[in-house]
């Protein structure tokens, strides 16, 4: 994995733009500790971070090549893994081109050479490149299907700035900090941005599964992947069966690395199953045993309280699978001092409003899962594509004529000052969103009522929600160095799961029956049958009175980027009240975090509100 940076310019000259593409690429240093690099030309400037996972001597970058002899060069920067590789470098080969190296960014490069920007369909795998092409004076961004790798751009006119993380657009004077009153529902609660936007006005993300054009003439960004909708034919048996065989197969896949590997380990079912796949996968080829992660905060012993989303803590079955796979597993402990400690380095690292103690912890995690191993396998996405969160399974969620994960839920934009609400309507974005996302699901013609419904409630959670907990995955482990794959984010898997009936997803009668169902005989009973348990939160009182005495000052501060904007009647009012359990949230503390966060990102960004 790694960072990649650049500026394309066809108004100015670049070739001595050095510095500057080595000031985008140096915030992104912890993406990419292994080497750096960069190339300049008259209207281009690629950089490049590395962190070595395959064919450590081979695999540098930018990358060029050209179509033939005496042509225009071709350059590639890119972050990611292509998990099929080795096929297409074979295919490759057949056809003529002449590799160098073992490594798959060889192949990316070398792939776009032979089939254009439709080799992205070829790949199996995620990332995020970058490819300048001299002859046709075109730029390519290219994200994968799901959006598990970030790619950010500016484009302004004549020109267009990219980098794995804004740091890197910001590090350039072209790009000026600032955000609209109308973005700050997103800026608050980021799971209600629509694909592509940021807070920062002029900052966009490519979105998942297109591709970015940037030419003089024009900037056109076109999709190649969308998920399918046909009826689903086979019987329950061989649902089950194929998705055993699908992940079983994307696990061994997911595995191939060079430096050391482990995976996550909650002790839940989404974690469990790729962790004993990998054990049992080492085990074949004598490479174990296998080491595996999980983040407990200190005194949860005590401090802890169940909620819906987060029922149990995760330590003990984190425990009970670890000896059951044979693993050999390390528990991250997080204490208040250490959490705090963490927290300008997590926002550092996002760029964008923090999680508070969510991200922090797992920066944490990672850092010690860092000290031993260069990769990790992780369980992200197996709720949103088997449903297991708790809202897929309350009626009054799933029919609410909203994302079922919302409902009557406090939104923090209800504390913007009225004339802030009257002017950017934020419940009305968020109707407009909800609408917009409803019309691109794709349908299946004679399923159920219910079956209808619950299609539309997974693609709304495979939107913005997911995009923010790989973002998060992404970012806090990037900041260490830290490679993180998501099996049940391959759009294989993701294709065939998304067309089977509800009614089949729930068999047994529970949350994501299918994937329980398939691995049944790898796992202990107790964890099979442990029910959804989100990451875990801190349930600290010292912690807790840092958020509320932090909310308080800054609702009092005159110097804060928020003042204007703020009800701070309304937010002491919300402090002062008896805690109200959510679905999303275990109290005031958990719901008033993002306030704290983004006044603090704006302060460190210096973001202008306007």
């Amino acid at each position: 994995m790694c960072g990649i940076a650049g500026w394309v310019d066809f108004t100015r000259d670049l070739s001595a733009e050095g510095a500057r593409i080595g000031e985008m690429t140096g915030g992104l240093a912890p993406r990419g500790p292994d080497a750096e690099g960069s190339w300049l030309s008259r209207h281009a400037a690629i950089g490049h971070r590395r962190l070595a996972v395959i064919d450590i001597d081979g695999g540098g970058q930018p990358m060029v090549t050209t179509r033939s002899p005496g042509g225009g060069e071709i350059v590639l920067t890119y972050s990611g893994e292509i998990y099929n590789f080795r096929e297409l470098r074979s295919d490759l080969l057949a056809r003529g081109h002449r590799l160098r190296t073992r490594s798959d960014t060889e192949v990316v490069l070398h792939a776009y050479v032979e089939w254009g920007a439709a080799a992205v369909e070829r790949m199996v795998g995620m990332f995020a490149f970058a490819v300048w092409d001299t002859d046709a004076r075109q730029l390519l961004l290219v994200r994968d299907r799901l959006g598990v790798k970030p790619l950010y751009y500016h484009r302004y006119p004549g020109g267009l700035l990219f980098g794995s993380e804004p740091k890197a657009i910001l590090a350039n004077p072209l790009f000026t900090v600032r955000m609209s009153e109308e973005s700050l529902p997103m800026a608050f609660n980021s799971r209600l941005a629509p694909q592509g936007a940021t807070p920062l006005l002029g900052l966009s993300e490519v979105r998942p599964g297109h591709v970015l054009r940037f030419t003089p003439d024009d900037c056109t960004e076109t999709r190649y992947w969308a998920l399918p909708g046909h009826e689903h034919t086979d019987d329950l048996d061989k649902t089950v069966k194929t998705v055993r065989d699908l992940l079983e197969q994307i696990v061994a896949e997911q595995l191939v690395s060079d430096v050391p590997l482990g995976t996550l380990l909650s002790g839940g079912l989404d974690s469990s199953v790729v962790a004993a796949l990998a054990a049992e996968k080492l085990r074949e080829t004598g490479s174990g045993p296998l080491s595996t992660y999980s983040v407990e905060f200190a005194n949860a012993e005590t401090d802890f309280r169940p909620t819906t989303l987060r029922p149990d803590r995760d330590s003990p079955y984190a425990a009970l699978t670890a000896a059951h796979i044979g693993a050999d597993h390390r528990e991250v402990i997080v204490d208040d001092a250490r959490m705090l400690a963490g927290l300008p380095i997590a926002r550092h690292a996002r760029d964008l409003p923090s999680l508070g103690q969510f991200d922090a912890s797992m920066l944490e995690l990672f850092r010690s899962v860092r000290e031993t191993s260069t990769v990790a396998l992780s369980g992200e996405a197996a709720d949103e594509v088997f449903g297991g969160y708790p809202w897929f399974h309350q009626p009054d969620a799933v029919w609410a004529d909203t994302f079922p994960w919302m409902g009557d839920g406090v939104r923090l934009t209800d504390f913007l000052a009225p004339d802030v609400q009257a002017r950017i309507k934020p419940r009305e974005q968020e109707r407009d969103l909800y609408r917009t996302l409803l019309a691109e699901v794709p349908a299946v013609p004679g399923e159920s009522r219910l079956s209808a419904r619950m299609r539309e409630a997974l693609y709304l959670s495979m939107q913005a929600p997911l995009c923010l907990l790989l973002d998060r995955k992404d970012r806090m482990s990037m900041a260490v160095g830290l490679e993180v794959r998501v099996p049940f984010c391959d759009h294989r898997l993701i294709e065939y799961v998304w067309n089977v009936p509800w009614e089949m997803k729930t068999a047994d009668g529970r949350e994501k029956s299918l994937l329980r169902m398939a691995f049944a005989d790898r796992l202990p009973p107790a964890v099979l049958e442990r029910p959804k348990c989100a990451y875990p939160a801190s349930f600290s009182p010292g912690y807790a009175a840092e958020v509320i005495a932090g909310v308080r000052a800054l609702a009092g501060d005159p110097e804060s980027p928020l003042a204007a904007v703020l009800d701070r009647q309304r937010i002491e009012d919300m402090i002062t009240a008896a805690d109200r359990p959510t679905l999303t949230h275990a109290n005031h503390a958990h719901v008033l975090i993002p306030l704290l966060e983004v006044d603090r990102w704006m302060r460190d960004l210096r973001v202008t509100l306007c």
